[in-house]
């Protein structure tokens, strides 16, 4: 028996390719599906099932382009429907890969349909569980994605509550746990960093399966403190439900390079210019009304939070030989109308005389010098402000900048940090194609981090300075 977690950091999301005797299966795939297929050809094996623990709203599955190039049957748990063919699996039905079996355990609660896997081993023993969203290490899914229907998030929590206590909590403490998805990922609030456990583990230390703990209880402490979703969220699972693009399609016309003129009549068209560059390279010199979201960060996230239509017509400015990654990454999360890249990027369009903006980067020492004189912007997430800010700024979160753009006064002028320089420069962009001027916002290099090290008044919670 071979098992691999698959992780990718960027989506905070994990695979799963498991293999027995010349058969394999995979459990909630990427969109990419070149590397599954290598992995079962390089180890002699046959990919026989595709195994989809819930419709995901993070990020889109390759499981359609998958099954029609492997002839590998996709699985969803019970009550799943879809546009396209599967099997939707019965409560407790078992499934063979070589000698070890796969059994579908019905865990409703993050969605109607959402299933966890038992895998069995050659020997008859509950050796792992694959529990997608329904189970992190630290966390449970949150119970506010279903993409439709009448069962409200506090309805889906009692559901979720009776999975794991009637399902998941009975198994043995050595049965190990295979999550969706770690700390960093959106469908829950207080993952682990850690991507693998024990159930014996979970049940001594997650919040959520506490012995003593009423339904009441986990109902209110579940759905207390969940962020709103981020907008692809629903655009994701529609799109797992009702199907998709080929990614090979997808990937043949998004890299394609484009002339200068090429380009140009693009962006006439309508066409958003974005940068993916790294946030140094950007400040130094970017085109006029491009968005930066540098692939060097949590792009495919940033993406799905930002860009609000999902069929938005895409070309891009990428460091050479990234292209492909960068198209790949983009489709990870539905986006895949890239209609193609710069040939040359930004020196392309200077030479053709496009306009050319740069930003103004200072450190926090600089900032400290200054402090009196100017506004501060923190475009961190709530919980990191509620952790340690400065006293002087003002709170704006990435994430929910689209809804402030006319919060702030355009004529003045705002020095603006996350905590390392990534998210600080994704918000000026965003002021920047909005109607604010490159010369009042102002970078600070090294965001919180730096900020830190300086003698700035800042204020606390009691658990940070713990």
């Amino acid at each position: 028996m071979k098992i691999e977690q698959i992780y990718t950091k960027c989506l905070a999301e994990a695979a799963y390719y498991i293999e027995s005797n010349g058969e394999a299966a995979i459990i909630d795939p990427l969109r990419e599906t070149q590397p599954y297929i290598d992995m079962a050809t390089e180890n002699g094996a046959k990919i026989k099932y595709i195994f989809e623990t819930h419709f995901h709203a993070d990020f889109v599955s390759g499981h359609i382009d998958l099954a029609k190039k492997t002839g590998a049957t996709i699985v969803y748990g019970p009550t799943a429907t879809t546009n396209y063919d599967v099997l939707v699996a019965e409560d407790n039905q078992i499934f063979e890969i070589g000698d070890v079996k796969i059994k579908v355990l019905h865990t409703p609660g993050h969605t109607p349909e959402s299933s966890t896997f038992l895998l069995i081993d050659e020997n008859g023993k509950e050796h792992a569980i694959f529990s997608g969203d329904t189970l992190f290490l630290g966390d449970v899914g949150r119970p506010d994605l279903a993409i439709k229907g009448d069962l409200t998030q506090e309805d889906l929590a009692g559901m979720l509550f009776d999975s794991l206590r009637n399902r998941i909590m009975p198994l043995g403490d050595d049965v190990v746990v295979y999550p969706g998805h770690g700390a960093g990922s959106s469908c829950g609030k207080n993952m682990s960093s850690e991507t693998v456990g024990t159930l014996g583990e979970q049940k001594a230390t997650n919040y959520a399966l506490r012995a003593d703990m009423t339904k009441e209880e986990f109902i209110k402490e579940v759905t207390t403190g969940i962020l709103p979703p981020p907008q692809y969220f629903p655009k994701n699972a529609r799109m797992n439900k009702e199907g998709y693009t080929s990614i090979d399609e997808v990937l043949t016309t998004g890299t394609k390079a484009l002339t200068l003129e090429e380009f140009n009549t693009e962006v006439e068209k309508g066409a958003l210019i974005l940068d993916v560059r790294t946030q140094f390279d950007f400040i130094k010199g970017f085109i006029k009304d491009s968005l930066f979201i540098g692939i060097n960060g949590a792009f495919a996230m940033w993406v799905g939070a930002l860009i609000e239509d999902i069929n938005q017509p895409i070309v891009l400015i990428a460091p050479e030989g990234k292209e492909e990654e960068t198209v790949l990454r983009l489709a990870r999360v539905g986006y895949d109308n890239t209609i193609g890249y710069l040939k040359g990027g930004v020196e392309t369009a200077r030479e053709g005389g496009l306009t050319i903006e740069t930003l103004k980067s200072i450190s926090a020492e600089e900032l400290a010098e200054n402090i009196d004189q100017v506004n501060v912007v923190d475009v961190r997430k709530p919980g990191e402000w509620e952790s340690s800010h400065l006293e002087m700024a003002d709170h704006y979160p990435l994430d929910y900048i689209n809804e402030q753009l006319d919060v702030l006064d355009k004529d003045a002028t705002y020095h603006i940090h996350c905590a390392g320089g990534y998210r600080s420069v994704i918000a000026i962009s965003i002021l920047l194609r909005n109607g604010y001027e490159a010369e009042n916002l102002i970078d600070v290099a090294g965001g919180y981090g730096a900020i830190k090290q300086t003698s700035l008044p800042k204020l606390e919670t009691a658990c940070a300075n713990a």
